[in-house]
C-alpha cells in the first residue's frame, strides 16, 4: 500500500452533527435541571422543546460534531481533508454536507433517507463561557459501512476518528474497521478520546483499543485522569506513552503536555477573550494534524494547536473560518520552530 499516491492528509470518521449555538445566563440553565457544563443525550422531541425555548434571533449554526470540527479545521488551514458520517435527507443534512464542502472541498457522507440529522443545542454561559449541550444523535451512530471510503484511508496519511463513534451502534464497527485499514495500510491512526464519560464507558476497552492499533491519541486533563485511575496529567501522559507513540494531554488555561518519540514537551496557551469554548479541543488537534502531516516537530504541532484553538474560543462556535487569521497562525508557527 506503501506505493499508491497520498490523496488526503487526514481522513476523519465521527457522528455527523448539526449545532446551534446560543448565549444564556446562568439563571437559565439552572431552570434547565439538568447538570452544567455537561452533555445530555435526548430524544429528538426533547430537543425541539428545548430549541423553542431557548432560540434566538442571533443563534448561530453550523455543521458540528467533534470529527467533522476537527476535519474542517484542517481543510480550512489548508490541507487536505475529508470527512465520513451519516446524516438524515433533511435541510441539517445538507446544512452539514454544504459546510464540508466549503471547507474542504468535498466530503464523504452518507445519506440515511427517512432519519433526522443528530443535532446539538449548546447552551453557552454568559458568566463564564462553559457550554451545556443537549444531542439528538439521530442518523449519526446508525452509520453501517465504509464503502469508497476504505480506499481513501488506505491513501491518507492519518485516520482520524473520536470516542464518540466508539461507544456503540454500527458506526463503532465501522470505526474500528477504519482503524484496522490504517494499521496495515502503514497509516498513521488518531483517537480524540472526546470526553470522561466515553472513557467511563468503554472502560478497558478503551485501553485495548489504543494498544492495538493507536499511533496518537489526543485527551483533556479529566479524560487523562478517568482513564489511568485519577492520575494527574505528567503520570497519565507516562502510563499512555507506554502504549500509544505520540499523547497529548490537553490542560486547558494551563496549556498542554505532548510526549512524543519519548520526550515530554510542556507547551503554554496562546492567550485569547474567551467567549465560547465549545470544540476547543477539536480545534486544538486541527491544528496539530495539521502540523504532523507536515512532518513538523511535535513542539512546534502542539503551538498551532493551541493557537487555532484560541481563535476557536475567541468567537462563538466551534470552528474558526478566518482563513487569513488561521494562515497567520500556520504562519507563525513555522516562522518560529
Amino acid at each position: 500500500m506503501t506505493g499508491l499516491p497520498l490523496l488526503y492528509d487526514v481522513a476523519g470518521l465521527c457522528n455527523a452533527m448539526v449545532d446551534t449555538l446560543v448565549r444564556v445566563d446562568d439563571a437559565e440553565l439552572a431552570d434547565l435541571e439538568r447538570a452544567r457544563g455537561a452533555m445530555h443525550l435526548v430524544d429528538r422531541v426533547a430537543w425541539e422543546k428545548a430549541l423553542a425555548r431557548f432560540a434566538t434571533p442571533d443563534a448561530e449554526v453550523h455543521a458540528g460534531g467533534s470529527g467533522a470540527n476537527t476535519l474542517t479545521g484542517i481543510g480550512l488551514l489548508g490541507g487536505r481533508a475529508v470527512f465520513r458520517g451519516q446524516v438524515g435527507d433533511d435541510e441539517m443534512g445538507r446544512r452539514c454536507a454544504a459546510s464540508l464542502l466549503e471547507a474542504c472541498g468535498g466530503h464523504a457522507l452518507a445519506i440515511a433517507p427517512g432519519l433526522d440529522t443528530g443535532a446539538c443545542l449548546a447552551l453557552v454561559s454568559r458568566q463564564d463561557h462553559e457550554r451545556t449541550m443537549l444531542v439528538d444523535l439521530g442518523a449519526a451512530p446508525l452509520l453501517d459501512d465504509l464503502g469508497p471510503f476504505a480506499e481513501t484511508i488506505r491513501r491518507s496519511r492519518v485516520f482520524h476518528c473520536t470516542g464518540y463513534a466508539l461507544q456503540g451502534g454500527p458506526i463503532r464497527a465501522v470505526a474500528l474497521e477504519g482503524m484496522e485499514i490504517a494499521h496495515r495500510a502503514g497509516r498513521a491512526v488518531s483517537v480524540d478520546v472526546s470526553d470522561p464519560f466515553v472513557v467511563r464507558g468503554l472502560g478497558d476497552d478503551l485501553w485495548r483499543i489504543l494498544e492495538r492499533t493507536v499511533d496518537l491519541v489526543f485527551l483533556n486533563e479529566e479524560e487523562a485522569a478517568a482513564l489511568c485511575d485519577g492520575a494527574g496529567p505528567e503520570e497519565a501522559l507516562e502510563r499512555i506513552a507506554e502504549h500509544v507513540p505520540t499523547v497529548v494531554v490537553k490542560l486547558g488555561r494551563r496549556g498542554s503536555l505532548v510526549k512524543h518519540e519519548g520526550v515530554v514537551t510542556p507547551l503554554g496557551i496562546h492567550p485569547v477573550q474567551a467567549v465560547d469554548s465549545t470544540g476547543a479541543g477539536d480545534a486544538y488537534a486541527a491544528g496539530f494534524l495539521f502540523g504532523y502531516t507536515r512532518g513538523w516537530s511535535a513542539s512546534r504541532s502542539g503551538r498551532l494547536g493551541a493557537r487555532v484553538a484560541s481563535l476557536a474560543v475567541g468567537q462563538l462556535g466551534a470552528v474558526c473560518r478566518d482563513r487569513s487569521a488561521l494562515a497567520a497562525s500556520v504562519a507563525a508557527c513555522w516562522e518560529h520552530p
